[in-house]
């Protein structure tokens, strides 16, 4: 017996133990009237939506009163409504489209029939443009009953990618084979419980984990993306979402592989190794500090650990097939992540976050894997200029969004587009520490010295001219400049 068959049995069984029939749950013994199914499916699953459930439950072969197993000799894909199976008939029938299941479980006690339906997320489900509700044993019009409109209405959510489903029906050995548990605990800075009941409670507060039926367990799409000891150990689309590294021996993609790397493990298990990776592969610049000459990274490790984690953070979890993808050249660092950004890449430095993951997030961040919450795309502006390096490059594309990191160059050697943006970074960092930029700070932040301080006029003169700052007081030029839409 399989382990989903397996599941299904404990499921059903669970199902049975109710004391009665739910908003989200009705058993039926041999009524397989495609109209009533329809109908049924609507209702189940708005009013799932409305009691808080993720799925409701029509079954066949289960005594209504006494939830005796019967058996049912019903067969969903033997059913035909009109020319068409039942099951195509239904899905064409539904709107929105909604997964539902139908499955022939082999119970011991008699054959049972399953059908799970999906909550409604987005908007109500129609059977046949009309969207029902489920009260007690009858299935009214939504439209009739206004009250638990509007509760559907407040409970319906956007899909959740973190709160899918990674591993269905695991054993409580299998959570603790697959999840570095232990590093959750460390990066949290909890103490490890000392028996396994305290660790399931802590993960399954955190929502990495959901109880299942049968004394099993859920491992959710967020538990496995940050504590997967082997992304591998997942469906395919999980795995792909591991982290790729490719070094090049050149400046493009032409040039050599010099070294590849991909990620195998969770996010939050193998964030400080990748860190760590980098670093030693970035090739050294000489620093001058206060009195010693210091060899540091070619690039700012603050604005690579916060970039890889926005990339992890902020990519789309519903491109399949895609995941995040550091590439290093001689001269530069892409990081870039499937999704298209919600906040436009001028806006990054100063408007706070917003992620299509908002739980992924907070995990890291209370992992203290990334910045606090708004505090992070500033910062690495700031290690460039420390750095004495060109602006950063937020480019957005239809489906992805790229950040890259350049290696030092003179103020000669930066193109005009890079010094206009280094200008409107700068009096970004300077508005947000409540300060203006000025021709003279602008002369600092590009390394121009103060005999030439008409270079840094002219940069401004073009930052004006393309309407990304602005005179802070007209009256008073002299007084410097902020952002444009300060």
């Amino acid at each position: 017996m399989t382990s989903s068959t397996q599941r299904d049995i404990a499921l059903i069984d669970e199902l049975r133990s109710l004391p009665a029939e739910t908003a989200w749950l009705e058993f039926k013994g041999n009524n397989t009237d495609p109209e009533m199914i329809g109908i049924r499916c609507s209702a189940l699953s708005n009013a799932a939506r409305i009691e808080g459930f993720d799925t409701a439950y029509m079954i066949w072969g289960v005594e209504d009163e006494t939830h005796a197993i019967t058996g049912t000799d019903f067969l969903p894909d033997n059913k035909k409504k009109g020319n068409q199976p039942l099951p195509l008939w239904l899905a064409n029938s539904l709107q929105p489209s909604i997964a539902f299941s139908f499955r022939v479980v082999p119970h011991p006690d008699g054959q049972i029939v399953l059908l799970e339906i999906p909550a409604a997320t987005g908007a109500p489900v129609t059977f046949n443009s009309v969207a029902y509700i489920r009260i007690g044993s009858a299935t009214p019009k939504l439209t009739d009953y206004p009250q638990r409109y509007q509760q559907l209405i407040e409970r319906l959510q956007p899909y959740r990618w973190e709160q899918g489903i990674a591993r269905q029906f695991a054993t409580g050995d299998e959570v603790l084979n697959l999840l570095d548990y232990s590093q959750y605990f460390r990066l949290t800075q909890q103490p490890l419980p000392d028996n396994r009941v305290g660790i399931f409670d802590r993960l399954a507060a955190d929502r990495l984990i959901a109880q299942d039926v049968g004394g099993h367990w859920n491992i959710t799409n967020l538990g496995a993306i940050l504590l997967a000891n082997n992304l591998g150990d997942f469906d395919a689309s999980l795995a792909r979402k591991g982290i790729r590294f490719v070094a090049y021996g050149g400046k493009n993609r032409a040039a050599q592989v010099t070294h590849r790397m991909d990620g195998k493990k969770g996010y939050a298990v193998g964030f400080e190794g990748l860190v760590s990776y980098l670093h030693d592969l970035l090739p050294k610049n000489e620093h001058i500090g206060a009195a010693l000459r210091e060899s540091h990274p070619l690039f700012p490790v603050l604005a690579i650990r916060e970039l890889v984690a926005n990339a992890l953070i902020h990519q789309d979890m519903t491109i399949t097939g895609a995941g995040p993808q550091i590439e290093l050249f001689e001269d530069r660092l892409e990081i870039s992540n499937p999704g298209a950004p919600l906040v436009k890449p001028e806006r990054m430095i100063d408007l706070p976050p917003r992620s299509r993951n908002e739980a992924l997030a907070d995990r890291m961040r209370r992992m203290r894997l990334c910045e606090e919450q708004g505090s992070g795309l500033d910062k690495v502006v700031q290690a460039c200029e420390v750095y004495q390096l060109p602006p950063p490059l937020l480019r957005a594309e239809e489906h992805s969004f790229q950040a890259v990191l350049y290696g030092p160059r003179s103020f000669a050697e930066m193109t005009p587009e890079e010094r206009i943006r280094a200008c409107y970074f700068h009096s970004i960092l300077k508005f947000l520490s409540g300060d203006k930029m000025k021709n003279a700070s602008l002369c600092q932040r590009l390394g121009i010295p103060t005999k030439n301080a008409a270079q840094a006029t002219a940069v401004i003169n073009k930052a004006l001219d393309a309407e990304l700052i602005r005179v802070a007081d007209p009256e008073h030029p002299r007084a410097g400049y902020v952002p444009h839409w300060a």
